[in-house]
């Protein structure tokens, strides 16, 4: 038996692997007791969408467990114990804001979590994959320090910067910086998910995502940018876009892109490993883009207003450079460029 453990398995991201991982041939075991909407309140509950997979898949069984629960994860480790061969750990709190309301939450979840699962993996299961979902905010505010030209709707690096053309690489420092409060937690994890892979062997890998997005986000006013926007176009509700004119940009990559990632490091793990993962220049947009791009596509105005006040932590301009993971993974190519995705869930949003 074949098992996979996923945390955050009805998040966006969790929800993507457990199909995925069901459609190949392996028992998932997912794990969400839906602190989402304790987060961000019901209207991003994953409940739905724990039905929905429990419904549709033939070999997954969820649980309601805390991933700060030690003890019930134990519960379920030694259960399964050498069966394990993945672990992909999705689950977090993901708002730079809402941190920053409740930092031991924050970190409890984001650090102390990832610990429980890093700890459970090399006692139970030493030779899975376990695969963290990181976040590009471990580098803090850093990237807000390139030479940034304003152009008509972006800001860019300056053509001849080695940012400009391939975009941000792993060799950026995350030191003396301002993370937020999220940031800085997530930054603990991928330095716990790096120590085990190089301190104990383990195959251990983190994928720093850029914007991670696709249909099945539920998307809040603090977390999922493209989400909430199409959200607030469709059922004309306000949104403010915080600092940076409108012209800030973020790489975003697909669910079901990333997930084929997370496979194809399976297939061949390192230990210890870091890759920066997202649209790259292939698939990235400001958010004065996006409004523009959504409206065309809807036939919506979008309803929004400009903030001077930028929020703490935030990047002016964010493009992952994938190059790394691509020299070592070659066979991986993206399925969804930007229009692709915003067609997609636009409409998704519309048939809901």
């Amino acid at each position: 038996m074949k098992i996979a453990i996923i945390t955050g398995s009805s998040g966006l991201i969790g929800s993507e692997a457990c199909k995925f991982w069901d459609r190949q041939g392996f028992s998932v075991i997912g794990i969400d007791n839906d602190m989402r909407s304790y987060f961000f309140g019901e209207e991003a509950s994953t409940l739905e969408v724990e039905d929905q997979l429990n419904a549709s898949l033939a070999n997954f069984k969820s649980h309601r467990i805390d991933i700060r629960n030690y003890d019930k994860l134990e519960t379920l480790f030694s259960t399964y114990s050498s069966d394990i061969k993945v672990i992909i750990h999705t689950a977090a709190q993901p708002s730079h804001d809402w941190a920053a309301k409740e930092p031991l939450t924050d970190f409890s979840v984001n650090a102390t979590g990832t610990l429980n699962l890093l700890e459970l993996t090399r006692i139970y299961c030493p030779d899975a994959s376990f695969i963290f979902t990181s976040t590009n905010k471990v580098y803090g505010d850093t990237p807000n320090g390139l030479p940034l030209r304003e152009l008509e709707y972006r800001w860019e690096p300056e053509e001849g910067h080695p940012y400009f053309e391939h975009g941000i690489d792993e060799h950026m420092s995350v030191d003396q910086s301002k993370h937020s409060l999220f940031g800085a937690s997530k930054l603990a994890a991928d330095v716990l998910v790096q120590e085990y892979g190089k301190y104990f062997g383990m195959k251990t890998v983190a994928f720093r995502g850029g914007c991670l997005t696709g249909p099945a986000h539920q998307g809040a006013e603090l977390h999922g940018f493209l989400a909430y926007l199409i959200k607030c176009a469709i059922h004309q509700k306000p949104y403010t876009i915080f600092g940076y004119k409108g012209k800030q940009v973020r790489d975003n990559i697909h669910s079901s892109d990333l997930i084929k990632a997370f496979w194809l490091y399976c297939q061949n793990p390192r230990g210890g490993e870091v890759y920066n993962m997202g649209g790259s220049r292939y698939s990235n947009i400001s958010m004065l883009e996006a409004i523009n791009k959504i409206e065309e596509i809807c036939g919506k105005r979008v309803p929004y207003t400009l903030s001077d006040k930028a929020r703490a932590g935030d990047h002016i301009w964010y493009v992952s450079d994938i190059r790394k993971f691509r020299a070592h993974y070659p066979d991986f190519e993206y399925d969804y460029n930007m229009d692709r995705i915003l067609k997609e869930m636009v409409n998704s949003a519309i048939n809901s």
